[in-house]
């Protein structure tokens, strides 16, 4: 079993799409795992199920007991992060505030507050319209943690692979190069990053090619619209063999990709013979092609 994580820089690159594409190419083969669970959306686009739910426990909040509260207001002294007001004359904690330091409940004179695991989001196993088999979250409101969150993700998506022999797991990472990215890189035997032909674009892509430097990662490259700006492109691509990583597509601009986003598919699936599916089906043939012959 062998992971593929699809990540990017910035937001509105088009790696969801991507990933999306990969996944129903590669059908009953795959695992799919949707690790962006601060925006999950991988989900609409291959029609998941959600056919099995599980809570998220991560961290911990406050809670007063009222029949033990004396409102001297010590707990309401010590808190640093304003999560403890007094209604009707009544401490009550809010809980999306509430950092779960402990510090009210250690200085209680009354031990009339108790710290409780918090639910901090959803982890779902759906069938995808192709027939194979997806993870994905959804965090809270509020929740944080999302680093875990993901990691419960990609567990759950490998020992799915593994019990059902399954030769990839296909993830789609979250944007950026903050703790839910590293947590999304772990274990991953090949990055596919994704930008676009903007400054934004460069300027993210270097910040997450200094991130995969950390890791020892090594990845491949998709510039997605690259024929918006054909001189920032050039400097995408000059940037990429400065970093030695190899170009695996340049796509075009294409409203046939804004048409299958309308429907709610991946491109490869709304018309499979245009250019984009084309290339697309290109890159994911080099993609396992480069995988496989790893050691």
């Amino acid at each position: 079993m062998r992971e593929v994580v699809v990540i990017s820089g910035k937001g509105g690159t088009g790696k969801t799409s991507i990933c999306a594409s990969f996944a129903y190419l590669e059908g009953d083969n795959a695992i799919a795992s949707d690790c962006d669970v601060d925006a999950a959306n991988m989900h609409l686009l291959l029609d998941a199920d959600f056919a099995k739910r599980e809570d998220f426990m991560s961290g911990e909040i406050a809670v007063i007991d009222e029949d033990l509260c004396e409102n001297c207001g010590r707990c309401k002294e010590v808190c640093r992060f304003d999560a403890i007001s007094v209604e009707s004359e009544q401490h009550t904690i809010d809980a999306i505030s509430c950092e779960g330091c402990w510090y009210c409940s250690r200085v209680c004179p009354n031990d009339a507050i108790t710290m409780v695991k918090q639910k901090a989001g959803d982890v779902f196993v759906s069938t995808i319209k192709n027939g194979a088999t997806m993870v994905h979250a959804k965090l809270g409101f509020g929740a944080e943690n999302s680093g875990k969150l993901v990691a419960k993700v990609k567990q759950d998506a490998k020992i799915l692979a593994l019990k059902e022999d399954k030769e990839f797991v296909i993830t789609d990472g979250s944007p950026g190069i903050g703790c839910p990215v590293i947590s999304s890189l772990s274990g991953a035997n090949l990055v596919v990053l994704v930008t676009e032909a903007t400054i934004a674009g460069l300027h993210d892509l270097e910040r997450v090619v200094a991130l995969l430097k950390t890791f020892s990662l090594q990845a491949v490259c998709i510039i997605n619209k690259y024929d918006l700006n054909s001189e920032m492109a050039q400097k995408i691509e000059n940037f990429l063999q400065e970093k030695e990583i190899p170009l695996l597509a340049k796509l075009p601009y294409d409203e046939t990709f804004t048409k299958a986003l309308a429907k709610a598919q991946p491109i490869v699936e709304y018309d499979e013979r245009s250019d984009l599916s084309v290339m697309i089906k290109e890159s994911w043939e080099t993609i396992k092609t480069t995988i496989r012959s790893q050691k």
